[in-house]
Parts: C-alpha cells; sequence; structure tokens
C-alpha cells in the first residue's frame, strides 16, 4: 500500500489553470473619436508609454504629491486591505500545513473496577503522528487556490490605493475650483456693490427709479446667497481630505485655508496600449487569480471522488504507577496505513464539483466584465478628457467678452445712454460664465485624474511598498 501510495503522489486531480487568452485593440477608440474644435486640446493624450506610477507629480502641484503620498502611506481602507493580505498569507501557511505530518503528545491516568471486583490504576504517555499521503493532489490543490487568493489579496491592496490617490486627487481639484469659485463670487459682489453704489447716487439725483436700485439690491442679495453654498464645499473637501489621510476632518483646515490654482493638467498625457491596460490594472489581475483560485478548488472538490491514504503511528508507555512510566518494559508502539474512500453520499461529492465548476465559469465571467469595464472607463476619461477641454476654450472666449460687455454697460449706463437692465443683464453673464469656466477648469483636471485611474496608476512606484516586501510579493 505504501508503495503504491508513493507511485501515485505525483498524481493532482482537476483541470490545470490555463492562462486567460484575452484580445484588445491596437489602440484606445478614444484616441481617434472625432470631435470638434480639436484646436482647444491644451492638454492631448497619446498612445506612448503610460508613465502613471506618479501620475500626481504631473500636475506640478506640491501640495497635492503631498496630500496624495500621505494617504498612500496612512489611509484606512488601504490598511485594511493590508491587513487582509496577511490574512490571505496565514491561509496558506494553513493550507500548506496539510502535507506535513501531524505529532500530538498525550497523557491520561485512570482507575477502573474489574469484573471480578478489583480495582487498579492505569497511566499512559506518548505520541500519536498521523501522516495522509495527498495520492490525488487535493491538499495540494487547496494550496493553489490559497496561493491565487492571496495574490489576489496582494492586486485588492493595489487597487484601493490606486483608488485612494485618485480620490484624494479629485478631492483636492474640487477644492480648489470651489475655493476659485468663492473668489469670483466676491469679486462680482464687490464690483455688483460699486454698481448699487451707482445707482443710488443716481436715483437720489431724480435721473432713475426706485426699480433700477431694487434690480440692484437684488442681484447683490443673490451672490451674497451664493458665498455660504461655496464655503460649505470647501469645508466638505477639506473634511474629506482629512479623513482620506487617515486623520480627523479638520486636520487640513489650517494648512489648507489658503486658496490655491486649480492643477493644470500637462502638455501630454501618453495612455499606453489596451495591452498594456490589461497587465497593469490591479482589478483585473485580481479577477484573474480568482480564476487560478476557483480552478483549483474544482481540483479539490474532484479529489473526494478518491480514497484517502494514511499513515498513522504511536509510541508511549503505560503503567499501574506513575513511577512504572520511566520504565522500557512498559513501552508501547504501533505503525501502520489507513484508508478510507466513500462508498454512498448520496451524490454529494459530485454535486459540490459541479458546484465548484460553475463557480469557475462564474468568475471567467467576471474577469471578462472586468476587462470590459477597465477599458470602457478609458476610453470614457479620454474623451470626457477632450471634449471638456474644448467646452473650456469656448468658456474663455465666452468670458473675455462678457468681461467687455460688462465694462461698455457700465459706462453706457452712468452717461444714460443704455438702460440698467443691460448691465444687471451684462454683470449676471459675466458672473455665470466665470462660474461655468472654473467648473470646466476643474472639470478638465478632474478628467484627467479619472482617465490616470482607469489606467491603473497609482500603485507600481511607492516607498512603503518598496519597503514591505512582506505585503508586495513580485507578481
Amino acid at each position: 500500500m505504501l508503495a503504491a501510495c508513493v507511485w501515485v503522489g505525483g498524481c493532482t486531480v482537476g483541470p490545470k489553470y490555463e492562462p486567460v487568452q484575452t484580445r484588445a485593440a491596437g489602440e484606445f477608440v478614444g484616441l481617434s473619436v472625432p470631435t470638434s474644435g480639436m484646436d482647444g486640446l491644451k492638454s492631448r493624450p497619446f498612445a506612448g508609454p503610460a508613465e502613471v506610477a506618479r501620475w500626481w507629480t504631473t500636475f506640478g502641484d506640491q501640495t497635492l504629491t503631498s496630500l496624495v503620498e500621505r494617504a498612500a502611506a496612512d489611509n484606512l481602507d488601504v490598511a485594511v486591505a493590508e491587513s487582509r493580505v496577511r490574512q490571505a498569507r496565514a491561509v496558506v501557511d494553513a493550507a500548506a500545513a496539510g502535507l506535513s505530518p501531524t505529532v500530538d503528545v498525550s497523557g491520561s491516568a485512570a482507575r477502573s473496577r474489574t469484573k471480578g471486583g478489583g480495582t487498579g490504576n492505569v497511566f499512559r504517555a506518548g505520541f500519536d503522528a498521523a501522516w495522509e499521503i495527498d495520492a490525488f493532489g487535493g491538499i495540494r490543490r487547496g494550496v493553489e487556490a490559497a496561493g491565487a487568493d492571496e495574490r489576489a489579496a496582494v492586486e485588492d491592496w493595489r487597487d484601493a490605493r490606486v483608488t485612494v490617490v485618485a480620490e484624494v486627487g479629485s478631492t483636492y481639484i474640487d477644492l480648489r475650483g470651489a475655493q476659485r469659485q468663492l473668489a469670483i463670487a466676491r469679486e462680482n459682489l464687490a464690483a455688483q456693490r460699486e454698481t448699487l453704489a451707482v445707482t443710488k447716487q443716481r436715483f437720489e439725483g431724480g435721473y432713475i427709479s426706485g426699480l433700477d436700485v431694487a434690480n440692484a439690491e437684488s442681484q447683490v442679495a443673490s451672490t451674497i446667497a451664493r458665498v455660504p453654498t461655496l464655503e460649505s464645499a470647501i469645508n466638505a473637501s477639506t473634511f474629506a481630505l482629512g479623513v482620506l489621510l487617515g486623520r480627523e476632518p479638520g486636520a487640513l483646515l489650517h494648512e489648507l485655508a489658503d486658496a490655491a490654482s486649480i492643477p493644470v493638467p500637462p502638455a501630454e498625457v501618453p495612455v499606453g496600449l489596451p495591452s498594456d491596460l490589461l497587465r497593469r490594472r490591479p482589478d483585473i489581475r485580481s479577477a484573474e487569480e480568482r480564476i487560478r483560485s476557483a480552478t483549483a478548488r474544482v481540483g479539490v472538490a474532484t479529489a473526494d471522488l478518491y480514497p484517502r491514504f494514511s499513515l498513522t503511528g504511536s509510541l508511549g508507555v503505560s503503567a499501574g504507577d506513575v513511577a512504572g512510566l520511566g520504565s522500557i518494559a512498559n513501552r508501547f508502539w504501533s505503525i501502520g496505513p489507513g484508508v478510507s474512500w466513500p462508498l454512498l453520499d448520496g451524490g454529494r461529492i459530485r454535486a459540490n464539483i459541479r458546484v465548484q465548476e460553475a463557480l469557475a465559469t462564474e468568475q471567467g465571467l467576471v474577469y471578462q466584465r472586468t476587462v470590459l469595464t477597465a477599458l470602457r472607463d478609458v476610453e470614457t476619461a479620454l474623451v470626457a478628457f477632450q471634449t471638456e477641454q474644448q467646452r473650456r476654450a469656448a468658456l474663455q472666449e465666452a468670458e473675455a467678452a462678457a468681461r467687455r460687455a460688462v465694462d461698455l454697460a457700465r459706462l453706457l449706463y452712468t452717461e444714460g445712454k443704455t438702460d440698467f437692465l443691460n448691465v444687471l443683464s451684462a454683470q449676471g453673464q459675466l458672473f455665470s460664465t466665470q462660474d461655468a469656466l472654473v467648473q470646466s477648469e476643474r472639470a478638465v483636471s478632474g478628467n484627467l485624474v479619472a482617465l490616470y485611474k482607469a489606467l491603473g496608476g497609482g500603485w507600481e512606484s511607492n516607498e512603503r511598498e518598496s519597503q514591505q516586501e512582506n505585503v508586495n510579493p513580485e507578481p
């Protein structure tokens, strides 16, 4: 029996994992989608080698760089994902322990009465050993599945970092955008108050009616009402950044109190090829590892169809008193093989095999969906990044024209050559256009952050990863 066990010990039942073969287009469709006004692109994406490991540095904003790197080190979602990696590693060790023999120390003491009426003591002490021979590879398949789960956990940790650094980037851009909107509101409020003062002077001089004064006061009040909303948005973004850095919400209020410009995208944005994306995005890599794990678990279930072979043994001493435990004459031992083979189980094992096969099929479909979602994310972000730049260019022209209209309307009004409604209309149009322009600038930078996230950037180059090999093994 032992010879037979050794002979079949190299067998591993169940399907063998085959790497997923996925076809990808030559380049992203979003690079060639026809759009109007391409001259408005100040930041052009192209199919060069993607440099997204530290994408936040391309904005040239030191505060953004500092926030991202602190979040990558201290964010609690990243820490949770890191803890799950350690859990997965422990599961691998537990699964691998099944390949080794087990040895237990045992001891007992009992007093018994015999049939003849006599009583006596029995003391036992010794070792019990057992070793299940993995003849059909069920245990090895379990180790294989646990190893794939561990690698998937590492990829999930990387994906958590991709998500966190992108969220920091987009939240920071929202903060700077809200600060700029607040500054514009205050600038317009000052201009509107000047217009109100002029209107009151003309009213007091009898040149106009009180209707113009009321309209001017209404415009001022409307702009004042805009300020608290923007201040609330600024505080909300600051609080969110504090939590993303693993700190209390108000920790960054002083650091981020001073307004700054919205981070500006670089002149060129290399995005690589779809084939690069499939190798770089952690969620795709994680999905592939989960296929490997599910495939191995089919083998674990299949191994239950076959007999289990084991070797057991014991060594110890038995005596009627404690002193006798030290006598060699009282020793005993046993060793021998064992076999178990399920004969009738009501179809439970084969049903479990079908369950595992269905789960493996499911993971294959999840992988395909993940790939398609990743490609969609990149294409969507590419188009949004380019079209929003065109919108921004148009708004810049509109803002310049609205500024000229305000200056002209105020001049004509003070000279009595135009109606006050023209002044109100021009000022309102300027404020609206300026606000829309800031939102567009924020959207351009935010869309680039979304593109970097879709490309899977942000996990490759981090000091913490290079220093903690126990968390981040080589893929």
